[in-house]
Formats: C-alpha cells, structure tokens, sequence
C-alpha cells in the first residue's frame, strides 16, 4: 500500500462515523459521531442490528442489559432464530418478484396481470413478515418480568434497539 495511502483516506473521509470507546472495543458497541451510543459494527443502521434484529449481537446485548437469567437468553435466541429465518424468507422473496418484474420488462408484450400478480405477492410476503414479528415481540413480551419489559421499553423508545 502507498505510505500516503491513509492520510489521502483520511482527508476524504473526514472523521470516522465510529469513536470505540475503550470499553466497547470489540463488543459490538459504537460511539457515533453525535455522541449516542448504539449497539452494531461498521456498516450497521443506526441504533438497529445490521438490520432488526440479527440472531447474534443482539441476543448478547439483551441479555446482559435486560439481566437474563439462562432459560430467558435460551427462550429469547428461539425467538430472534425464528424472525431472522422469517426476514431471510421475505428476503428471497423479495428478490424472486424483482426479477419476475424484470423477466416481464424484458418480454416483447408487457403483462400488466402479472405484474399485479407480483405486486400481490410482495404484498402477501410483507404481511407474513409482519405477523412474524408481531408473534415474536408477544413472545418476547410474555418472557419477560416487569423490570425486565421497561427496560425493554426503554431501549425501544431510545432507538438503542429498533423493530
């Protein structure tokens, strides 16, 4: 790499969006350029998982900042399992209508039915997304105690944790 490499990076970049703070380092907590703290790596939407809800960053962080005894952070890794497969599912399916539109551009005739017919299925796939999460913050909900829900509560409310 060229020795003035990171110095050219660095005045065209500006400051970095992340300040580790030294008890951070490593733990998947950044200090961001407004001073808020927020759980997530480089690259990680502000104040969410690398998208809602991940499986792996978040089941930690929960854990240790709602206070989980090992059944609640057993309980609470089955539900962030199931709404990360759910997300990965609406993903694909996302994906599959984008190119079933794409296929009918590409066509000599547009075919306007199926195209409502791939609307129509993003729809259906948004749908099962939202009762999914739905699903799991009423399992969520019902796993925790009182402490434990504002708590919950407040990370919501801070953006600290997103939906």
């Amino acid at each position: 790499m060229h020795p003035g490499f990171m110095s050219w990076w660095a005045r065209h970049h500006g400051p970095s969006r992340y300040e580790y703070a030294a008890a951070g380092c490593g733990s998947g907590h950044a200090r961001w350029h407004d001073g808020e703290t927020r759980l997530g790596s480089h690259g990680d939407e502000p104040g969410g998982f690398g998208g809602p809800f991940g499986v792996r960053r978040p089941l930690r962080f929960l854990a240790f900042k709602l206070g989980l005894d090992d059944s609640q952070t057993a309980e609470l890794a089955a539900i962030l399992d199931d709404l990360k497969t759910e997300r990965a599912q609406a993903a694909v399916d996302h994906r599959r209508m984008t190119s079933a539109v794409a296929d009918l551009f590409a066509a000599a005739a547009f075919d306007a039915a199926k195209v409502a017919q791939a609307g129509a299925a993003r729809v259906t796939s948004a749908t099962r997304l939202a009762d999914a999460q739905a699903k799991a913050l009423q399992r969520v909900h019902a796993m925790l105690d009182d402490e434990q829900r504002k708590a919950f509560a407040y990370l919501l409310r801070t953006g600290i944790i997103a939906i």
